[in-house]
C-alpha cells in the first residue's frame, strides 16, 4: 500500500522517471513555458524549483549540483544567466500551472507550466493595475459615514435658522408696541393738571367768592 507516499511514479521506473523530469526541467528553463499533463507538471514543479533556488548562488558547487540533475550545458548556462537574474528577488513560487482542459485521445488533464517572471503579459497588466490603483482606507464605510454626518449637521443648522427667522417678527412687534404704552403714559401725565382738585385751587376759589 502507498500510505503517506506523495510522489507520483508516473507509471515509470526510477531511472525513466528521473530522465523524464530532467528533460522536462531543461525544456522549461530553455523555453520558459511548456505544455504537458497536470500530473507531470506537478512533479516537475517539485523537481525544478529547488534547482531555481540553487541558481541564486552562482558558485562552482551550485553549478555542479544542478548539472547532476539537468545533464544539459545549454540549460545550465541559461539557468545561471538569464533565469537567475529574474528570480533573484523572488522568495519562492517560481512556476505557474494553467489548466487547459482534457486531451482528446485519452482524456488526460492538460496544462501549461511556465516561469512566473517571464510572462510579460501578466507582469505588464500587474504594473498597470498598480499604477491605476489609489490608496484607500481599510474602513470602506468611513467616507459614507462622514458624508452622512455632514448632511445631518447641515439639516440641523437649517432647521435652527428657520426657527430663528420665524421668531424674529414676533420680537419686532413687541418692540413696536412698547412706544405706544409710553405715549399713553405721557398723555395721562399731561392731562392730569386740567382736572386738578388740589387744596390750593379750592382756597383761590373761596377768596374770589369773598371778594
Amino acid at each position: 500500500m502507498r500510505h503517506g507516499k506523495k510522489n507520483n511514479h508516473l507509471g515509470r521506473t526510477a531511472s525513466h522517471r528521473a530522465a523524464l523530469l530532467s528533460n522536462l526541467a531543461s525544456s522549461l528553463i530553455l523555453h520558459k513555458r511548456i505544455k504537458t499533463t497536470v500530473a507531470k507538471a506537478r512533479e516537475l514543479r517539485k523537481y525544478v524549483e529547488p534547482l531555481l533556488t540553487r541558481s541564486k548562488d552562482d558558485s562552482t558547487h551550485s553549478r555542479r549540483t544542478v548539472f547532476a540533475f539537468l545533464q544539459n550545458k545549454e540549460s545550465l548556462k541559461e539557468l545561471f544567466g538569464t533565469v537567475a537574474d529574474k528570480v533573484a528577488t523572488r522568495p519562492g513560487g517560481y512556476t505557474r500551472i494553467i489548466k487547459l482542459g482534457t486531451r482528446l485521445g485519452d482524456n488526460a488533464e492538460m496544462c501549461i507550466i511556465e516561469l512566473v517572471d517571464f510572462n510579460e503579459t501578466l507582469l505588464a497588466a500587474k504594473e498597470e493595475k498598480a499604477a491605476k490603483s489609489t490608496r484607500r482606507s481599510r474602513r470602506s464605510g468611513g467616507g459614507a459615514k462622514v458624508a452622512a454626518s455632514a448632511v445631518s449637521e447641515a439639516i440641523v443648522v437649517d432647521a435652527v435658522a428657520e426657527e430663528v427667522v420665524a421668531e424674529a417678527p414676533v420680537a419686532e412687534v413687541e418692540a413696536n408696541e412698547a412706544p405706544v404704552a409710553e405715549i399713553d403714559v405721557t398723555d395721562a401725565a399731561e392731562e392730569a393738571p386740567a382736572g386738578d382738585d388740589s387744596p390750593a385751587a379750592d382756597e383761590a376759589a373761596e377768596d374770589e367768592n369773598k371778594a
